[in-house]
């Protein structure tokens, strides 16, 4: 299986998130609703979206006839350096970004129900596949994309934005859940208008999931008065991109300042922001990149990694990386941080490789030390000799007292000294005691990075357990009570293939038909995705059962009482008949 393959190519700590696409889990519904969705889709996309979207779609192994096997799809995605792997629902932000600066697409291989056939705020392989992927097939957007990924990996979460994903996600499940009554919808969206009112503050990671919405989800591209669709969410959206090109919505030049305009995932958007290009989003996010912790370092990174309160990593000038929650740090008379503490578990790393005997289990009380460069000079002039204690005061005024034991060096630098039996003091305040055991000391002048997330995440994450998220598995949207319905959709699917196949109806697929017909009339008066299939095979093979009227005119009736989406897509549905 090419998802074998794949997992052995990506990093072990997301391996857990790649899940299983079972074709089987998918209903003759199901693919109902993928045909009507990419039916109305091409129409109206071939002259309002991207000029890559027709062209992707066959060039990322996307059919209009079945759901996509992303198996195929990675197989495909290859020849743009991209790939792809199966997940299901929502996964943790840093999960995702981390798959996109791998170049890998995660494709939600859930499937939309039918009650939510014109948008749904669930991932799914409609929004995933036919919104994303065709226009990764583009070098310059793809290009983009992946840089989104490599700097929104770097960047800082707060325990806020991890309430808020844990809140969006629940409601997507809960509205997804064919099984969910109006009561558990209404509190799973007070949940989250509970979380989005705590957020305090725009963390690096929120500006960076703004752009992410307003370019690669729901951006347009071209001129201001005629742009064309490139967002994914409006490409799998067949009534929200219906009237999003619309006087009604405002467009707006795409610049940096669409990271401060918040958007709301469970209604329309009223603006949309107009780029000119797919090399301009490059240069918007390189102008956002360069304001990040990554990029800044010093007393600002500091400020961000210890307001977040969540896992960041620490890097010097000397390259040594510390990985931990930030509580707290000193600065000296100059302004210049001269000692940081974390709380723990945290790592030592260089390179982004863990360093031997420095992991999350070694460190898992915590971690502190001063910001200093020390070379073998001054360690000499200290008095540190084998077995004899030395002392060293700091410009800062922090002192240390202790034996020196081991030390760590790159390119003739010390990166990390270990002491025993050592104090550490700023003035009278103990900063560290002989009885807490072996002192550790990250070497270097200053502050050179501060980004989100452990320097070796696979290390860091096996010895802490991840991203504390249980993986899931593919949901079904087949029940109990549309079991039966099911049936018919399956046999008018099967008379469907057959007809095409011979290029005619046979008499036999007629009376079958006509069952069907009765059937749904019988038994299943709201549905009307079967009642569409069912004009369209008339049109197909130039048809006239004498039930054909009677199917339009419960089809305009059904779509009369609909809501306002689905009467839409069924009154769009007619027109191309």
């Amino acid at each position: 299986m090419a998802t074998d393959k794949i997992l052995k190519e990506i990093p072990i700590y997301l391996r857990p998130y790649v899940a299983k696409q079972d074709p089987s889990l998918y209903t003759p519904m199901d693919h109902a609703s993928w045909r009507f969705i990419l039916k109305i889709s091409r129409a109206f996309f071939a002259k309002y979206a991207h000029q890559k979207y027709l062209d992707g779609l066959s060039e990322t192994g996307i059919s209009m006839d079945r759901i996509p096997l992303i198996q195929e799809m990675d197989e495909r995605l290859k020849r743009f350096n991209w790939r792809a792997v199966p997940v299901v629902g929502f996964i943790p932000p840093a999960v995702f970004m981390e798959f996109l600066s791998l170049g890998v697409l995660p494709i939600a291989c859930d499937m939309r129900t039918i009650e939510h056939l014109a948008y749904t705020p669930a991932p799914d392989i409609v929004h995933e596949a036919a919104g994303h992927a065709p226009i990764v097939a583009d070098p310059e957007y793809a290009a983009y994309l992946r840089t989104y990924g490599e700097v929104s990996r770097k960047a800082i979460f707060s325990k806020q934005d991890m309430e808020v994903y844990q809140a969006i996600r629940f409601l997507s499940d809960t509205k997804e859940n064919p099984q969910s009554t109006d009561k558990q919808v209404r509190e799973a969206q007070t949940r989250l208008d509970q979380a989005l009112a705590s957020l305090s503050y725009d963390s690096e990671a929120t500006l960076l999931s703004r752009m992410g919405w307003w370019t690669f989800e729901y951006g347009l591209i071209g001129n201001l008065s005629s742009p064309k669709i490139y967002g994914a969410g409006l490409l799998s959206s067949i009534g929200e991109s219906y009237h999003c090109l619309g006087s009604k919505v405002k467009k707006i030049p795409f610049s940096i300042d669409c990271i401060h305009v918040h958007y709301d995932i469970t209604c329309p958007q009223p603006q949309l922001f107009v780029v000119s290009d797919f090399n301009t989003l490059k240069k918007g996010l390189s102008d956002l990149a360069s304001q990040m912790a990554f990029k800044k370092g010093s007393i600002e990174g500091l400020k961000k990694a210890r307001k977040a309160g969540t896992v960041t990593t620490v890097v010097l000038d000397t390259g040594v990386q510390t990985s931990g929650i930030l509580v707290d740090f000193i600065k000296d008379q100059g302004g210049r941080p001269c000692f940081v503490k974390f709380q723990g578990p945290v790592q030592i790393a260089y390179g982004d490789r863990e360093i031997q005997g420095q992991g999350a289990t070694y460190h898992r009380e915590g971690f502190s030390s001063p910001i200093e460069k020390i070379s073998d000079s001054q360690l000499k002039a200290g008095g540190f000799k084998a077995g004899k204690k030395g002392f060293i005061r700091f410009s800062s005024g922090i002192t240390l007292e202790g034996k020196l034991i081991s030390a760590l060096k790159n390119k003739g630098k010390n990166i990390l000294l270990t002491f025993e039996d050592c104090t550490v003091k700023k003035e009278k305040t103990i900063l560290f005691q002989p009885e807490w055991g072996k002192f550790d000391m990250i070497c270097g002048e200053k502050v050179e990075s501060v980004f989100g997330g452990a320097a070796d995440r696979g290390r860091y994450f096996e010895d802490t357990g991840g991203f504390h998220q249980e993986p899931r598995s593919q949901k079904t949207n087949l029940t109990k009570k549309n079991s039966e319905l099911n049936i018919l959709y399956r046999d008018l699917r099967k008379i469907r293939e057959a007809a095409e196949k011979k290029k005619n109806l046979k008499d036999s697929a007629i009376l079958k038909l006509e069952n069907i017909y009765q059937e749904l009339k019988k038994r299943f008066p709201r549905d009307w995705l079967l009642r569409y299939e069912l004009l369209e095979l008339c049109k197909c093979f130039q048809w006239e059962p004498k039930w054909k009227k009677s199917v339009e005119t419960s089809l305009l009736k059904i779509a009369k009482t609909s809501p306002a989406d689905i009467a839409e897509s069924i009154q769009r549905g007619l027109d191309l008949l």
